[in-house]
């Protein structure tokens, strides 16, 4: 190898030697005039590329980001508003509850708050407080509430104004903020005291500081009440972004220096420079705002843009490197032969050595690279699961309390097929959990075009461990081809799922128990469920709030009602009958228009 590049050497010092002796006499020291030219154009090409580059791609990333932020922020939407609507529900059950209604007209309270604890921990609400018809808290889930007089408190006040439930906030000062569901508990006509809930969005902020930079809900006034960053809490947005720390003269450099980077700056937080995002919340005129910034996509702009730097960096060197040799040549043309031989070699050797340099160099910057885009990969937040998840976990529960038992009772090998059983579990909701990471692709209100068997199918592998506890022949009647229509995937996944709850319930006493889910197609797409229970008894009072068959702690009274609500925003109706056995409940929803072809369009 090193002979071959010896010879090599000599061969090139031999024809540039003879050419060297030549041109001295054809050619007039100095460079030439489009040498020149060329070097100019390569520098002025050089910055308008990396500086149209820079401006396309900022664009482009920033696009991106801004999507991801607005996913992100439809999901954090749909998740308070989940525990918003959990938590209204409590009062309704808990007024209603005989042991409470018998501790107020009885005026015995010793058992109230080990109830009330008790119904915490299985809703997981903030608190839970019983006051009698004074206002005295007679029943707490916080020992240092009891005895308090709340009736000046505005839910208390609100509760016995309103027969129904009411939602109040409280400023309770330093930044915090108390969100309540009150209700009175009437009994006989006659009002014994008011039930408060206290919603949990506490538990909901925390996991919004985990992903997000920075996000923040304001009530109908414009107010802040509730922000990962507290000192945020009782400002107004503009008050909030006004409230910041000092900058160093570092940070305030990089500020100034921002503007080259032609990124969308919306504001600053804490001196950062962040894009940001605004969801309307459909309740009493709250809004969500989140703030994230621009890191990972200077990250990824930097990225390119150092390879293109590099790129006019090793063309701006071979540029020079002509031009250095010329004016080497023209140098030692008029040296004898041995020295124009001892410094050809030692020229090729320098070059030689700066060539394995730049490419030593050229090997670390794609490796380099190749790095920073692993990283940033790695820096995409993924999607967290939702509400779904709540099926394997009630199945994981009642596995528990039945291997409790049998633990209890001595018979430890059927505890060990519960334990087993709830392995299972654990790995069905791994698997439902790579499932719903797609949903996180698309917000609450978007629609798109779905495919109502893909929908069946993950609706009812959502089922699946509360089908599998109980012997239910489940039939599935689906059409080979697609059929699309336009809607969210999120919430019509949640009206069959709904749906096929109720038919379960349906079945519960039957022996030869039977659900039956069918996909049909027509002038409109439909979705049947079909079950063989003992029917509906009232269907004219089916799809309203609050009214239920079941019994009481059972049921809320709210799926179809939802249900109902959801397929008329998708320009659908859901509908039920009785048949012969059992009871039908029928989705509607238009099929997707087919796209017209412009040529077509263009005949016409």
């Amino acid at each position: 190898m090193q002979q071959d590049r010896a010879s090599q050497v000599i061969e090139d010092k031999d024809s540039v030697s003879a050419s060297e002796r030549v041109r001295p006499r054809l050619s007039q020291p100095g460079n030439p005039w489009w040498l020149r030219i060329a070097v100019a154009l390569i520098f002025m090409l050089a910055i308008v590329s990396i500086w149209t580059t820079n401006a396309w791609l900022t664009t482009r990333f920033s696009e991106n980001t801004r999507v991801r932020s607005e996913l992100r922020l439809a999901l954090y939407t749909g998740n308070l508003l989940s525990e918003l609507q959990r938590t209204a529900v409590v009062p309704l059950l808990l007024a209603r509850d005989p042991a409470l209604i018998g501790s107020l007209n009885s005026n015995e309270f010793s058992t109230t708050s080990a109830r009330l604890i008790a119904a915490q921990k299985e809703i997981g609400a903030a608190s839970i407080r019983l006051l009698d018809a004074s206002g005295r808290t007679v029943g707490s889930t916080d020992r240092y509430q009891l005895g308090t007089n709340n009736v000046l408190s505005p839910f208390y006040v609100e509760a016995l104004r309103s027969r129904d439930t009411v939602f109040t906030v409280a400023n309770q000062g330093g930044g915090a903020y108390e969100f309540t569901y009150s209700r009175a508990v009437v009994a006989d006509g006659k009002t014994l005291g008011v039930i408060v809930v206290g919603a949990d969005l506490s538990r909901l902020e925390r996991s919004w500081a985990g992903i997000s930079d920075a996000v923040a809900v304001t009530d109908s006034e414009g107010n802040i009440i509730l922000a990962t960053e507290p000192r945020w809490r009782g400002l107004t947005m503009p008050e909030a972004l006004a409230v910041r720390d000092a900058p160093s003269a570092i940070q305030r450099a990089f500020q100034v220096t921002a503007d080259w980077t032609a990124l969308p700056i919306d504001a600053y937080v804490q001196g950062r420079a962040v894009m940001q995002a605004e969801a309307r919340i459909p309740f009493r005129g709250w809004r969500m705002i989140s703030f994230t910034t621009y890191a990972s996509v200077r990250e990824q702009v930097n990225a390119v843009l150092a390879l293109e730097i590099m790129g006019f960096a090793i063309l701006l060197a071979g540029t020079f490197y002509v031009l250095s040799r010329r004016a080497r040549s023209q140098s030692v043309a008029y040296m004898r032969e041995s020295a124009d031989l001892r410094a050809l070699n030692m020229r090729l050797t320098r070059e030689i050595a700066e060539r394995e340099r730049m490419q030593k160099e050229l090997r670390v910057a794609e490796q380099t690279v190749q790095q920073s885009s692993k990283l940033a990969a790695l820096g995409e937040m993924s999607a967290g699961v939702s509400h779904e998840l709540n099926q394997p976990l009630a199945a994981m529960k009642t596995y528990l309390a039945g291997a409790r038992l049998l633990l209890q009772r001595g018979r430890s090998e059927e505890a060990l097929s519960s334990f087993q059983r709830i392995d299972d579990l654990i790995e069905r909701m791994g698997a439902i959990t790579r499932q719903l990471k797609s949903y996180a692709r698309k917000g609450g209100e978007a629609v798109e075009p779905v495919d109502l068997r893909a929908a069946v199918s993950s609706a009812l592998t959502m089922m699946e461990p509360q089908l599998r506890g109980r012997t239910i022949r489940v039939t599935r009647n689906l059409p080979r081809r697609p059929v699309t229509v336009m809607a969210d995937r999120i919430r019509l996944e949640q009206v069959i799922i709904n749906l096929l709850r109720n038919a379960v319930d349906a079945v519960r006493d039957k022996r030869d128990a039977r659900i039956e889910i069918t996909v049909e197609t027509g002038a409109h797409a439909y979705v049947l469920v079909r079950d063989n229970g003992p029917g509906i008894l009232d269907l004219e009072k089916l799809f309203e709030p609050f009214w239920t068959t079941k019994k009481p702690g059972e049921g809320t009274g709210l799926g179809l009602a939802i249900s109902s609500s959801i397929v008329a925003d998708f320009g659908g109706r859901l509908t039920a009958h009785n048949e012969d056995e059992g009871a039908v409940f029928a989705v509607e929803l238009p099929l997707q228009k087919p796209r017209q072809d412009p040529q077509a369009l263009a005949a016409e």
